[in-house]
This record gives structure tokens, sequence and C-alpha cells, in this order.
């Protein structure tokens, strides 16, 4: 269990708490590439760290990522017309560029240079593979590039997707770490969803539900390893990567493409998230690309125009009692994505860690809200840099292998870790 005090500092993320100054500190996802498709497209609407902010495509090309807000009497820049190389105030023509810069007040004779006084916060909005990524703290500390490798592989071999999901963003992170419930939440998934059945590996799930963790500090993060026993003198080893703050890559199935989550705060009881799913040496299928547009693997199908899963609290995420019983879903939820975040959004907005009840197989759980905690208190008492924002740090992956029962998977798979361009995937 956590005292309140500690599940504070770690869930609240809102503009000077401690956890989202060390948010800050990173590149993290904001837009689909595809909510701006095109230059003077409609704006969207962003909430980040407690934040509403506008992102928009000028002219030129160009993304920004500015306060919503016009800065004469707080108009919603949504309701702007995006033309001429800014957003315009549709109030009173204030006008705006992607860095909010104000470059025209129409009331205003040019010569007062009235417009040099006026600024909007702003951040970096810039595209690499299919998101649209910001930093949103100090302008000159600003890491290098992100590298994740499912961001930086061809676009064909790529795809990603988000949603909302009405929860804090620690106890949405904690579920992407947590592999035991895979056997039981998931069972069924690894039978009937085609971007996990088939592979050799997950027999050994079906016959072992009581995975022993191994836990494993790296500097960017933790490797998350749950062993099952597998032929005589072997054990199966599925080790997740966790890299601060809240990046996490599921080990893969057979040849089936590698997925894995970003876990975003909106604000303190909301979250995005962001998932993805990539093959590190051949195009996803087109068959592979529509499965996942569907709502399997990670994914999730949506209310129309939105962001909300399809699936959601409001109609008590389609669950089918029936199919629960029969045993084709475990829990009655259909597809994986929504089963966690079924679970995740029936804690609460944010769970109260006080009552918890933790036991082994939460061992990544606890050695997390651990290095989180430690780099929240470095950064704020002593302005020491958190782990994982030496981009190199990006060049993992995740990896399911059978090995010797006295080899430790830290050693035997320190290889199989390292992203490369070309290199195989490390899958059973």
């Amino acid at each position: 269990m956590l005292r309140k005090e500690i599940n504070d500092l770690l869930t609240q993320t809102n503009a000077g708490t401690p956890m989202g100054d060390l948010f800050r500190q990173y590149w993290i996802p904001a837009l689909l590439a595809s909510e701006l498709p095109e230059d003077d497209c409609a704006p969207v609407r962003v909430k980040l760290l407690g934040e509403r902010l506008l992102a928009f495509r000028d002219s030129n090309g160009e993304y920004g990522l500015i306060d919503e807000f016009c800065a004469h009497r707080g108009v919603s820049l949504w309701f702007g017309r995006n033309e001429e190389g800014g957003i315009r105030c549709p109030y009173h023509g204030w006008k705006y560029d992607v860095n909010g810069n104000c470059i025209e007040v129409p009331s205003e004779p040019e010569e007062s240079g009235f417009c040099e006084k006026i600024k909007l916060s702003a951040y970096p909005l810039i595209k690499l593979g299919d998101i649209l990524w910001t930093h949103m703290g100090d302008k000159d500390n600003v890491p290098d590039l992100p590298k994740w490798e499912f961001a930086t592989v061809p676009a064909e071999q790529t795809y990603s997707s988000k949603r909302w999901q009405e929860s804090n963003w620690l106890q949405a992170m904690e579920g992407g770490i947590d592999s035991s419930h895979v056997s039981f939440l998931h069972s069924g998934g690894l039978k009937s969803d085609p971007l996990f059945k088939g592979a050799a590996g997950n027999k050994y799930n079906f016959n072992d539900k009581k995975p022993v963790f191994e836990v494993v500090d790296s500097e960017g993060g933790l490797y998350i390893g749950a062993r099952r026993m597998a032929e005589e003198g072997h054990y199966y080893w599925r080790i997740t990567q966790w890299v601060m703050p809240s990046f996490t890559m599921i080990p893969p199935r057979g040849d089936h493409p590698v997925h894995g989550h970003f876990w975003i705060p909106i604000d303190d009881e909301n979250c995005w998230a962001w998932s993805y799913d990539y093959h590190p040496t051949r195009a996803l299928t087109d068959q592979e690309r529509q499965y996942m547009i569907e709502g399997n693997g990670v994914h999730n199908q949506y209310v129309p125009g939105t962001f909300r899963p399809l699936q959601n609290k409001d109609n008590d995420y389609l669950m089918d009692r029936d199919a629960q019983k029969r045993g084709e879903l475990y829990s009655g939820v259909w597809g994986i994505a929504m089963q966690d975040a079924s679970l995740q959004e029936s804690m609460g907005p944010i769970v109260d860690r006080t009552k918890e009840n933790l036991v082994s197989t939460d061992n990544g759980i606890i050695m997390a809200r651990h290095k989180l905690r430690k780099a929240v208190n470095a950064l704020i008492e002593k302005g020491v840099t958190p782990p994982g924002r030496d981009t190199n740090h990006h060049l993992v992956r995740s990896v399911a292998k059978v090995l010797p029962k006295d080899q430790p998977f830290s050693e035997a798979c320190a290889d199989d870790f390292k992203a490369e361009v070309g290199k195989p995937q490390t899958t059973v």
C-alpha cells in the first residue's frame, strides 16, 4: 500500500506539481499526425498535464501547440480561422502564429508595437512517425528528439492509435507492466485475437498461471521479467520494457507485431492511452492493419467522431454475461484494450492505494513507483535530470524467450534488448 501523500505525489500532474514537472522533462505524444492532415486545416483542442491547448498547422505546414484562449478576452481559439500563416480569433481578429506570437491586432495601429507585448504560451510540436510530439518543459533544456523504434521504422511497418481513458495515468500504466493478469483477463484473447493467437509461447501462459516475477533495474527504467514453466529444465520468459516516465513495450508473440503503450495525463482523472504496433523487419500486412483499425490487439473502436472507446462506462463496456459464462470472454468484455481499460476505470478516477494488499507478482509495480518517487524528489529537491531522457534508452526491445533455468534473463537477453535496424525480434 501507499501512504496518501505518496499517492498524491505520483498521481497529480497539473502545472506546478512535482509529477507534472517530471513529465515536462520529456517529449510526449500530443496528437496523431492524421488529426492535422493538411495546411490550414481545422485546429484541434488538446488537453495535456491539466493545460488546455490548441494545435494547428499553418499555411507553411508548420505545427503549433499554443494556449487555447485568446489573450484579449479569453475566447477559445478553436473557433478561429486558420489562414495566411496563423490562427485568427473570430471575435475581434487578433491573430497568432505557431509560436504563440501575436502578429496582428486590427484595432491597434501597427506602429504602436502593441502586438509585441502579447504572447500566448506555446510548446514545440514535431512530427515523428505517425505522431506529433511536444515538450512542455524548460525551453533551454530540451532533450534530443525521440528515437523509439516504432516511430522511426518505415511507415508501412507501424500503426498507432490513442484512446481517452477515464482514469488517472498511473493505474493505467501499472496495468501495462502487470503480466500476471494475462493468464486470466486475456486468456480468451490469446486463443481468438488475430494479433495474439497462434504463437507457440501462448501455451506457457495457459499451462502456468502462477508466474514468478524478477525485476531488474535499467538506467532508463526497468526490465520486468515474468517467468513461467516451460520444457524440463527451462523457463519461458516474457520481459516487458518500462522506460520513464510512462512508456511500456509488451513482449512479442510469434511473428505478430510488437506492441505497447504511452500513458499520458490529460488531467488527474483522465489520460491518453497511446497504443502502437510495429514490426522491426517487415511491413504490416493489409489484414493486420485492418485488424488494428477494427479494435483488435491493443487497439479499440471509437464513438464516431471522438477518441472515446465505443465500449465505455456509460454502456457497461458492452458486457456480455453469456460469453463470460461460456468461457469465451473471461471478463465478459470484448477486446484486449477494453478488458484492461474497463477494470482500470472501475477503480475510480484515482484509486485509493492506501487500501491495497500487494503480492509478489506486483514487484514491477512496486519498483516503478519507487523509481518514479525517487526521480521526482531528486528533480524537485536537487534539479537532477530524471532517468529515461537520454534517447539511447529509447532503443530497446521487449523479449519473449525460453531459457535454461540457471541463466539469468538480464544476462542471457542483453543483446536481445537492443533495438537495431533490420534485426529480428526475439520471440516465441
